[in-house]
């Protein structure tokens, strides 16, 4: 293939996407590639990626259920996180004496 084209092909890609963030949609290759994984990526790469038939570009229902299932899987991490923490407190046997406060990762 031609250089240039093939770099035509690309942009003329790029430019049918619509949003600047693309998910897309690995396709079996012969290099090893599986099919069926999904990613998002910038429109520049979806680009490329779809013109070397890699992948292509989802469909709104696999969009949506990627991106639910991606907040839910950050959701889940954060949430991971914060029951990691353990916090305690040290109290002083004197009255007068500075109460301290610390919180440590487990």
């Amino acid at each position: 293939m031609d250089i240039r084209a093939y770099f035509q092909k690309v942009r003329e890609t790029e430019r049918n996407l619509s949003d600047a963030h693309v998910v897309i949609v690995s396709l079996e290759t012969p290099e090893g590639g599986k099919a069926g994984r999904m990613t998002e990526v910038s429109r520049s790469s979806a680009a490329q990626l779809i013109v070397d038939g890699k992948a292509r570009q989802a469909t709104a229902e696999e969009r949506a259920a990627f991106l639910k299932a991606t907040r839910e899987a950050l959701a889940a991490i954060e949430e991971a996180a914060l029951a990691s923490k353990i916090q305690f407190t040290v109290v002083s046997d004197q009255p007068n004496r500075v109460v301290k406060q610390r919180s440590e990762k487990g």
